[in-house]
């Protein structure tokens, strides 16, 4: 049972008055059997908002907190989001080499908050991730980071394909981390304007995100064990980027 109320609110007026007054909201849950003009017109609100909305069943809105949600729950975000596509511009023109960090479907919090905390500390502009499929932005993140979530942009894109393109095209190189790459990081040039994309433990990075990649690279491994966790691998890569930046 969560029962959290400085996570979430609930029912249809507060969560449409909260989308109303641009509150940052990370994602909202719906009951499959809600429906009626209150619904479109949070689902209207959510979307200019660029706020996930996902369908539940009702348990599992229940099993969030016992008092009467009216079949709707939103979670509220400790910090507010940004858009890569107003900072980029902002950090090539301080004539600085932008370094991003991009999480594709990185959903485990301890892992998150730890990439944030790695980050923040390696000089990192900003953190880009897909608005779904995507680790909650709540009080357990700011714990387990720290505190570094406040000292670090974070850009939760709807649109992560577009997203990409973007990036791409205002010149930063997109580098991929798989364990699939041929080419090991100390061989990969990570100097200049760089996105580093990570992707989850389990599935990796999606294919369609690989293929907009500049470049794919691995990290050297000699033990028996076959992968290396998620934040430990964004810790030596973002090390390594900062060397060769020097």
């Amino acid at each position: 049972m969560v029962e959290r109320n400085s996570d979430f609110i609930f029912g249809l007026h507060p969560v449409q008055e909260a989308l109303k007054a641009n509150k940052t909201i990370d994602k909202i849950l719906i009951s499959r059997d809600l429906k009626g003009e209150s619904v479109r017109m949070i689902r209207g609100l959510s979307k200019s908002n660029q706020v996930q909305v996902k369908q539940v069943p009702e348990e599992k809105l229940n099993r969030i907190t016992r008092k009467n949600h009216q079949g709707i729950i939103a979670f509220i975000s400790p910090v507010d989001f940004h858009s890569i596509e107003d900072l980029l511009p902002t950090l090539f023109s301080s004539n600085k080499d932008p370094l991003l960090l991009i999480l594709d479907g990185v959903t485990d919090v301890r892992n998150f908050g730890s990439m944030l905390r790695t980050a923040e500390c390696m000089g990192v502009d900003a953190v880009i991730m897909p608005a779904r499929n995507s680790v909650a932005i709540n009080a357990d993140v700011v714990k387990t980071s720290t505190g570094a979530i406040y000292n670090i942009p974070i850009c939760k894109e709807i649109h992560f394909g577009s997203v990409l393109q973007y990036i791409s095209e205002s010149g930063c190189k997109l580098i991929a981390c798989s364990e699939k790459a041929k080419k090991e990081l100390k061989e990969s040039d990570l100097t200049g304007p760089i996105a580093i994309i990570m992707g989850d433990e389990g599935s990796g990075i999606d294919d369609k995100t690989l293929g907009r990649c500049n470049d794919h690279i691995k990290i050297p491994m000699s033990g028996k064990t076959g992968s290396l966790n998620v934040a430990v691998s964004t810790g030596m890569v973002l090390y390594e980027v900062v060397r060769q930046k020097g």
